[in-house]
């Protein structure tokens, strides 16, 4: 549910208080989730050129040698994902080759709910893998947002934490706060109540009220700082990232950030026909969008702080269909962006010949990266999200 900037300070206000609530020197770890809805075609994405198979079996839709982005001698990215090159160059950018999971399932209805869940068998869909650990954080005000004009995703439904969801920071303006204008004064008279004992309902009200105004100045930075000192291109997700980083920099103390590419337009990633426009498309607003909030990031040195983790339910098979297109498969890429990751390729690209029912099988467990921000970025107890122990995979710089 979209929320009102009323009903954002709602949802902190309801949510446990700290006693050390946003102090400077408390400056943790951000991940932010970007869905690529549909099913991108890993092979168009991070492109097998040197490899005969991947001509021969996309006569119409395959990239040469001469139109990639060069990665190494065998591999090179779709030539409209110039900012992920140079970010990969940057060593600001990773790419984890061959994730999925066994027995994948081929279908929008269950592939996306599979990887919202990190639960391959769906035996329970109550809560999404960030839902859960929306759950595993009771001492935290704000935890988690999902910034996006779609619904929001089941990876964040949680059991007991209410996840907000804002279409953008302009839904957070000061005209959607009703009462009275002087908010200072308000705020200095929350201040003044004499406190009462810990567990008071009073006690609660007059924190509740601080921090409310506390976070509502914050917001008016936000809205402040608007496109100040940075670049952004006018895409769709490059604006929706440019709310993101707005969030980052007001530090209102939200560890998880949720956005999506694709479900806005046809079909999104889901490419059946006539594929080279529609996905160049959407590799260039990925790239150039991403691209751009990493500069962003970098500009305030930030992005130390900061990975961007990319998902798609499934990926696409080898061969190209009839219609110039490509359907359903599975194994994919998964792309990080960030300042302290090792950067390269890790694990090796699937074999072209060694096939799962048409498509690449998979190396690496998603599971496996999901605990790897978990554990090793968040710091939550992945074990008890995930349901299992998965081996971290070792991405980040010393």
């Amino acid at each position: 549910m979209a929320l009102t900037r009323r009903g954002f300070l709602k949802a902190i206000s309801f949510a446990p208080i700290l006693p050390r609530f946003l102090t400077a020197d408390e400056r943790d770890t951000v991940l932010v989730v970007l869905q690529l809805t549909g099913g991108n075609d890993g092979l168009n994405t991070v492109i097998p050129y040197a490899d005969d198979a991947y001509a021969r079996a996309r006569p119409t839709i395959r990239f040469s040698e001469k139109e990639v982005l060069r990665i190494d001698d065998q591999l090179g990215f779709h030539p409209r994902m110039t900012a992920f090159h140079r970010l990969f160059r940057e060593g600001r950018l990773m790419i984890i080759q061959g994730v999925g999971y066994p027995n994948s399932d081929r279908s929008h209805e269950r592939g996306l709910p599979i990887w919202q869940t990190a639960d391959p068998a769906l035996s329970c869909i109550r809560t999404g893998w960030l839902g859960r650990a929306v759950d595993a954080r009771p001492d935290a005000d704000l935890p988690a947002v999902f910034v996006g004009p779609i619904a929001q995703p089941l990876a964040l439904r949680a059991e007991r934490r209410i996840v907000p969801s804002i279409r953008t920071t302009g839904d957070l303006a000061m005209q959607e706060l009703p009462g009275p204008s002087d908010t200072g004064a308000i705020r200095r008279r929350a201040a003044s109540i004499p406190r009462a004992g810990a567990s008071s309902l009073l006690e609660h009200v007059r924190r509740s009220a601080i921090r409310s105004f506390e976070i509502d100045a914050r917001i008016d930075e936000i809205l402040r700082s608007t496109g100040r000192g940075s670049e952004y291109p006018d895409l769709r997700l490059a604006a929706t990232l440019r709310d993101v980083a707005q969030i980052i920099r007001a530090d209102l103390g939200v560890r998880i950030l949720f956005a999506e590419l694709g479900g806005g337009g046809i079909g999104g990633f889901d490419n059946h026909a006539n594929q080279r426009g529609n996905h160049c498309a959407l590799l260039h607003q990925l790239s150039e969008s991403v691209g751009a909030f990493v500069a962003d990031l970098a500009r305030d040195k930030l992005l130390d702080r900061v990975l961007l983790m990319t998902f798609s339910e499934f990926g696409r098979p080898l061969a190209e269909n009839g219609r110039r297109g490509t359907d359903h498969g599975a194994a994919a890429p998964i792309f990080l962006a960030g300042g302290r990751l090792k950067g390269g390729l890790a694990g090796a690209h699937p074999s072209l010949t060694d096939l799962d029912g048409g498509a690449q099988r998979f190396h690496t467990d998603f599971r496996r990266v999901y605990a790897t921000v978990l554990d090793r970025w968040l710091g939550f107890d992945s074990r008890a999200i995930l349901g299992g122990s998965f081996e971290p995979l070792e991405i980040f710089s010393a």
